[in-house]
């Protein structure tokens, strides 16, 4: 006795498969991030990360433009600040004519309708390399929201229209919002880092801005990756302090905490396909282990199955000529 019913017939065929495919990947869905350093005409590869470089202002303002033309339609900014312009009180982070001040400025000029998201945490403009003040080796709340506080606002100033807090302060959303809202700045939206995990896939994006923790590590913060109803309660926090979009960092070992907030919360959800989950597959792809393209795109795929609307990936340039 033959099944009535057999999986098999819609799979048959590339044309059958494609028209009910249920999870699709398309430029629009990316966020980019891209590295900023002082100079000009730098474009220096960074040593974990291959085939992904940082920027001078005229070389990103050139990646920006390649990037619009491949369908990109959302970047997000991080500074590498030189050594001598860090503090622990983010005095850099303030300033007006900083490099991401600038930056930002620069985008808008030569792409103006290129979403512009900027990272906000203290950590690349930190002596101790931690997300926040530091007094007695201990990371200090509330200080350090006055301080991210400021940084978002000057972002605003500059032209940013996404505002991404990575640094999982507890009440910064709120501080950030009503600052946004009492300059005027109605509709700067906020992409917070809900679920942040303290993960160990981070370390080539450290290398990247040179922003190791000098001391410990950011457990205090950042959540416990054994955790996962953290993420909703953290995610519907967040939201109601004025929160637009919701981030989960990192990607491929937490499409569960996806999945939960997906059911969970009636916001966009972000994911973060970090640092190493990208270099991992660089590495395993130059041995011959891995078919990158192929790994590269089920990854991606997965994300969007899971229940994300946008994906901050460093494969986003290599998916986008795939696709296209």
């Amino acid at each position: 006795m033959y099944p009535l019913n057999r999986h098999r017939r819609l799979r048959s065929k590339e044309s059958l498969r494609n028209l009910v495919r249920e999870s699709t990947i398309h430029p629009h869905d990316f966020i980019v991030p891209l590295f900023l350093v002082e100079g000009k005409n730098v474009k220096e590869e960074i040593s974990s990360m291959p085939d992904y470089y940082r920027y001078s202002l005229d070389n990103i303002c050139k990646e920006v433009k390649d990037l619009w033309k491949l369908g990109v339609q959302a970047v997000l900014l991080f500074a590498k600040v030189p050594e001598n312009l860090k503090d622990n009180s983010g005095t850099e982070a303030l300033n007006t004519d900083g490099l991401m001040q600038r930056g930002i400025k620069e985008i808008k000029n030569v792409v103006p309708e290129m979403t512009i998201m900027t990272d906000v945490a203290l950590d690349p403009y930190s002596i101790y390399g931690h997300d926040g003040i530091v007094e007695n080796k201990v990371i200090i709340n509330d200080k350090t929201n006055e301080i991210l506080s400021k940084m978002a606002l000057s972002h605003a100033i500059a032209g940013a229209d996404v505002i991404a807090p990575s640094d999982m302060m507890d009440g910064r959303i709120l501080s950030i919002r009503n600052t946004l809202e009492k300059n005027g700045f109605h509709n700067t939206a906020i992409m917070s880092y809900s679920a942040k995990y303290a993960s160990s896939f981070y370390g080539p994006f450290r290398d990247a801005l040179d922003s190791k923790p000098g001391f410990g590590d950011k457990k205090t913060y950042q959540m416990d990756f054994c955790n996962r109803f953290d993420a909703v309660s953290e995610a519907k926090l967040d939201i109601s302090e004025g929160a637009d979009i919701i981030m989960v960092k990192p990607g491929i070992s937490y499409l569960d905490i996806v999945r939960e907030l997906k059911n969970s919360i009636d916001a966009p959800i972000a994911i973060y396909q970090v640092s190493g989950e990208y270099s991992m597959l660089k590495a395993a792809s130059k041995q011959g282990w891995l078919d990158h393209d192929q790994v590269m795109m089920e990854q991606l795929v997965s994300m969007k199955r899971a229940g994300s609307s946008m994906i901050a990936s460093y494969f986003a340039k290599d998916a986008i000529k795939l696709i296209s």
